[in-house]
């Protein structure tokens, strides 16, 4: 199989020749140090560079890394496209929002709308237009923010979660103005030649929500989301959701998502086991892909993949000093598990 007809089958529940080892890019990068020293292109410049950002995540894959294509490398594309001011980071750390447009969400209708056509999200369009012509073998993954990690980037997070219960009214116009931009990047990213949607949401936690909040403000905007898109995303859909999954089981089998992704928090083997109508993707520590050994990251990979996750990845966005080489330990254990 191609990496591309492996991980359709993978999204899609179907048995394929063995399991596919991915990392959607957006808020979890699957860009490192090494592979912008092997190309010859770096951050912060590959941020807004569609040649650039293309040729970084080309790398990876050329490489022998991940088996997949993922832009941008970053969570911050929307929000700046909206309002907010960005800083682009450096080679070794990535943008983050360091300006909120707004001080409430209240006042939602000040914000602009996603404009496909120019800044960051016209480069992110771009950079996927180039990536499907380089290599049509290769799944190409669309990334978005979640609803409530891009609503908490365009006004203080503090601010955010007390008005969703103090402004329900205004906060979930907030919310619907949000999420209908997320569908016109999303979109605008899959027509450009994206396979997958990856929507990653790490502020949008059944920890920090609870249960009932997830259910009002995480739930229907994601799902809003994926039912606008998935006839576009031929290839399938994930939704990635941070922190301990305990509390929130019920509602992950809510989302209209072909598979759910989740920190190495959470235990995989009971997602497999709570979550049963979903593709499980995850969940290899990104603390240990950066600091661990090749043998302690081939103990991990293995346990996950005999846990029982479908599409072996990494549990969050990797950090940037990462090694490739241990980025190649678990693309090698996808490769000789044997199911």
């Amino acid at each position: 199989m191609t990496p591309k007809e492996r991980l359709y089958k993978a999204l899609k529940g179907e048995v394929v020749d063995r399991k596919p080892c991915i990392c959607p890019g957006g808020m979890m990068n699957m860009i490192v140090e090494d592979i912008m020293d092997i190309e010859g292109v770096f951050w912060p410049m590959a941020h807004s560079n569609s040649n650039m950002m293309a040729d970084l995540t080309l790398g990876m894959y050329k490489n022998n890394g991940f088996e997949n294509f993922g832009v941008p490398y970053c969570m911050t594309v929307e929000a700046e496209s909206m309002g907010a001011e960005v800083y682009m980071g450096t080679k070794t750390t990535e943008p983050r929002v360091i300006k909120y447009p707004i001080e409430s969400v209240a006042q939602w209708s000040n914000l602009d709308k996603v404009d496909v056509t120019k800044g960051r999200a016209k480069v992110v369009i771009d950079a996927i237009k180039i990536l499907k012509e380089k290599n049509n073998d290769v799944p190409i993954v669309a990334n978005l923010i979640g609803p409530v990690s891009l609503a908490s980037s365009l006004v203080e997070p503090i601010t955010y979660y007390k008005e969703i219960r103090k402004k329900k009214e205004e906060a979930h116009e907030f919310m619907e103005f949000v999420t209908e931009n997320l569908i016109i990047f999303g979109k605008a990213q899959l027509e450009a030649g994206a396979d997958v949607l990856t929507i990653s949401d790490p502020s949008g936690t059944g920890e920090i929500l609870g249960a009932k909040t997830f259910s009002e403000f995480a739930t229907p905007y994601l799902n809003n989301i994926i039912d606008q898109l998935k006839e576009y995303a031929p290839g399938g859909t994930i939704i990635h959701i941070c922190g301990k999954l305990k509390t929130i089981y019920k509602e992950l089998n809510d989302l209209h998502s072909d598979a759910v992704s989740f920190d190495s928090i959470t235990n995989a083997r009971q997602v497999v086991e709570n979550v049963p109508g979903k593709v499980i993707m995850g969940n290899v520590s990104t603390f240990a892909i950066e600091n661990g050994t090749k043998e302690s990251l081939k103990n991990i990979s293995n346990s996950c993949l005999k846990s029982g996750v479908d599409i072996l990845s990494p549990a969050c966005g990797i950090g940037v000093k990462s090694k490739l080489d241990n980025i190649k330990v678990l693309v090698e254990c996808a490769k000789q598990f044997n199911n």
